[in-house]
């Protein structure tokens, strides 16, 4: 059974850092692509980075130059430095791994727990 472990968030003061980890465990095969999603109170789930299996990054404008995705592959680990939080940063921050557990068939999209970040002074 696939799981995904979520660490690293918090409360953090304007302009400060933190660093997610989500670790992925149980029965499988090959990750593909992995990721970081949010979602703020009242707002819907929005994409935050992606990073693909060669490293390929992607960013949503409101966080480019600020955050960074990156995955250990040994580790079946994906992590996001965020520098220069800012309070519309707040959010439910959820990691999202697309993989296979099988060596034939369609991939799956696994979700994690979620992990709080609060910006605030």
């Amino acid at each position: 059974q696939v799981q995904l472990v979520e660490s690293g968030g918090g409360l953090v003061q304007p302009g400060g850092s933190l660093r997610l980890s989500c670790a992925a465990s149980g029965g499988i095969f090959i990750i593909n692509t992995m990721g970081w999603y949010r979602q703020a109170p009242g707002k819907q789930r929005e994409l935050v980075a992606t990073i693909t299996s060669t490293g390929n990054t992607h960013y949503t404008d409101s966080v480019k130059g600020r955050f960074a995705i990156s995955r250990d592959n040994a580790k079946n680990t994906v992590y996001l430095q965020m520098n220069s939080l800012q309070p519309w940063d707040t959010a439910v921050y959820y990691c999202n791994v697309d993989l296979n557990t099988r060596i034939w068939g369609p991939s799956q999209i696994y979700w994690g727990q979620g992990t709080q970040v609060t910006v605030s002074s």
